[in-house]
């Protein structure tokens, strides 16, 4: 239990939370398959494979390779797509679907910050348009997720800035330039050893549900590891705990498509090398 409130005097701080198996119980992307299908984006064999993945993705057998085959086959999946119309479904669909696998603890944790007079930021390899609502449901400050490509309001399939692995830590970086944030005093939640240069930014780093290879390296630099399981509407919280509506700031990120192809190539040599060891 967080229980240290920020004295103003020190700089800014914050708390940066990776979404998907951290705040909630599922992938965020995937979660919205069956509403664009029945919004006419994705026919019914789209459907029944987003909702395979969504089960790889929950057994936690999802490897590196998966996830991007996965990555690169719902780009292309949302090519032609009208924007305006995916920013509808998630908005019709974001209460029925997201509220019910917000974790518990994830929601506590987030009020915590607050109270403590943190910034809580959600950084998220999802796309924006998934992202930001999420954000606002959950009060969060502001949001950094992975943005599309949008020529005459129809997502092209191309992806403008990949929110993955160390291009997390860059827009943390330059989030705590930007805002006066101490680093070495920030807090940073995840789930995944795709996030270590993230959890490695800053002074207070959590695993959340941990896959095997960041489950290693928390014990061996001594990092805690939280077990979260009790997914819960938010209305159903207790009163004191409910979460307040909050405007959310998107992140325009900076870092193009090098820095996107860094942090592929960074993982699969600390994949390799994590592997070597077990």
């Amino acid at each position: 239990m967080l229980s240290v409130v920020e004295n103003h005097s020190l700089p800014r701080t914050a708390a940066f939370f990776d979404l998907d198996k951290t705040v909630i119980a599922k992938s965020s992307t995937l979660t919205f398959s069956k509403s664009f299908y029945r919004g006419g984006l994705i026919n019914r064999r789209a459907a029944l494979r987003t909702a395979y993945a969504q089960f790889v993705f929950l057994a936690g057998r999802a490897d590196h390779e998966q996830m991007e085959r996965m990555r690169k086959y719902l780009s292309a999946l949302c090519r032609g797509w009208n924007v305006q119309q995916v920013k509808e479904i998630v908005a019709e669909t974001l209460h029925d679907l997201i509220d019910p696998i917000i974790y518990d603890e994830a929601a506590s944790l987030i009020e915590e910050h607050h109270t403590a007079g943190r910034d809580v930021v959600i950084v998220s390899t999802s796309g924006a348009e998934v992202v930001e609502p999420i954000g606002e449901l959950l009060g969060a400050d502001r949001v950094v997720a992975t943005r599309m490509v949008v020529e005459d309001g129809v997502f092209t399939g191309e992806v403008e800035y990949y929110a993955y692995g160390p291009t997390k830590a860059e827009a943390i970086a330059e989030l705590a330039e930007s805002e006066g944030y101490d680093l070495s005093r920030c807090y940073a939640y995840s789930d995944s050893v795709t996030d270590l240069p993230m959890l490695e930014a800053v002074g207070h780093p959590h695993t959340v549900n941990p896959d095997r290879a960041l489950r290693r390296e928390a014990a061996a630099r001594g990092w805690p590891v939280l077990s979260f399981n009790r997914p819960v509407r938010l209305k159903q919280r207790r009163p004191s705990l409910s979460m307040p509506p909050r405007p959310v700031l998107a992140v325009a990120a900076a870092v193009g498509a090098a820095a996107a192809t860094a942090g592929l190539l960074w993982y699969t040599n600390r994949r390799r090398a994590l592997y070597a060891r077990i």
